[in-house]
């Protein structure tokens, strides 16, 4: 029992960082989608929702991450890794867009065709678009962060964030 305790609790340490991370993005991202539709008071419905999807993401980044074609250029220097994980994450995002306005017309239609259609005729592109640039920028954030943890190492990026002060240069007077 306790060997399954362990591998959970070190499941749940692994997913903390990305689901933390993710639940702010996505609600930043749920707020402008809020505000470009005048809709500004925010249903809890869809706070649960952007925190249903930070928690999934989360777990398929660590379940991606576990890919051999996602660690593509360990040897290279990091914008290569950064860069070609944003890609990853931005194409898997945008389908997760997508996926998010069509579902919910499949499941009120009965045919995935119709869903379809009404989606690409109804969908408003600019919002869509602007919800995709907000999130391959904040994805590409959290990609170089977690590549210059992994070159770093997390006790020292730990440290270099939350420990005491490094000694700060002291200035001459001219």
């Amino acid at each position: 029992m306790s060997n399954v305790w362990a591998k959970t609790k070190h499941e749940l340490r692994e997913a903390l960082p990305p689901a933390i991370f993710f639940w702010v993005t996505f609600h930043i991202v749920l707020l402008d989608r809020a505000l470009m539709l005048k809709e500004y008071g925010l249903r809890l419905s869809s706070m649960a929702g952007a925190t249903v999807g930070a928690l999934i993401v989360a777990k398929v980044v660590l379940v991606a991450d576990m890919l051999p074609i996602v660690n593509r250029f360990p040897e290279k220097p990091l914008i290569y890794n950064v860069v070609w994980k944003t890609g990853i994450y931005v194409v898997a995002s945008m389908v997760l867009h997508y996926l998010e306005h069509l579902l919910p017309l499949w499941w009120r239609l009965k045919d995935l065709a119709a869903a379809n259609e009404l989606l690409w005729s109804e969908i408003v592109w600019p919002h869509f678009w602007a919800v995709q640039l907000w999130l391959l920028v904040l994805i590409f954030i959290y990609c170089t962060a977690r590549e210059l943890i992994r070159v770093i190492g997390r006790d020292q990026v730990k440290k270099i964030m939350f420990g005491a002060p490094t000694s700060v240069p002291t200035r001459t007077k001219a």
